[in-house]
């Protein structure tokens, strides 16, 4: 009886020792909008951003630009959201963004583009002072949906960028002139006062190493 009594407790310290499974490509998701409040992101701008019913809703009140930015700086990345435009405003997801000190202007950073009028490249990339980058094909000019929920799915390693919506691939492209390499994410509020976007079930994979 005794055998067994330490053979047990044997066997329960080295369990509690064994250092814990790491986790297996594909369960690293993590929330980045807890589908609650807005923890953990900023609000950069005069724009009004509120959480409803598990929905981030952001409507422009000014002719400015505003933006939800994220806490925390991500350089690498796989990222998960769904979107909808209500009316006809420009949006967009940034990456690798600043601000400069007390303003909504971008220092530096590149978006992925969200528009749900025909032609206006959804799935494309600008910014970083060189405006359009890449855009999608024409014949993917026509996936985005207005008035619905988007699936945007979005990675970022390095200089390459890769996007697809609603299933459809839209861009992979190597970037050959990268001027931005880390920092923030941000959804975007574009000027001009027509803003009004909803997003949720937003998730993240950091593939960040720094």
């Amino acid at each position: 009886m005794r055998f067994l009594v330490l053979a047990l407790l044997l066997s329960t310290t080295l369990f509690a020792q064994r250092p814990p499974r790491p986790k297996l490509p594909g369960e690293d998701w993590v929330q980045l909008f807890n589908g609650k409040d807005l923890t953990g992101w900023v609000e950069i701008g005069k724009e009004k951003w509120v959480v409803k019913d598990g929905v981030i809703k952001g409507e422009a009140l000014s002719k400015e630009y505003g933006y939800l930015q994220t806490e925390q700086k991500y350089k690498d990345f796989q990222l998960s959201l769904k979107f909808k435009c209500i009316g006809d405003g420009n949006s967009g997801l940034f990456f690798h963004v600043d601000f400069k000190p007390g303003t909504p202007h971008v220092s530096q950073g590149l978006q992925f583009e969200i528009d749900c009028r025909i032609g206006q490249h959804t799935g494309g990339i600008y910014g970083d002072g060189r405006q359009w980058i890449v855009w999608p094909s024409p014949e993917n000019e026509l996936v985005v949906r207005k008035g619905e929920w988007n699936e945007y799915l979005l990675k970022v390693e390095g200089n390459r960028y890769i996007s697809r919506l609603n299933g459809v691939p839209m861009i992979d492209f190597t970037d050959p002139q990268p001027k931005s390499f880390d920092g923030f994410l941000a959804l975007q509020l574009h000027s001009g006062g027509e803003g009004n976007m909803e997003f949720k079930d937003i998730w993240i994979r950091d593939l960040t190493k720094r």
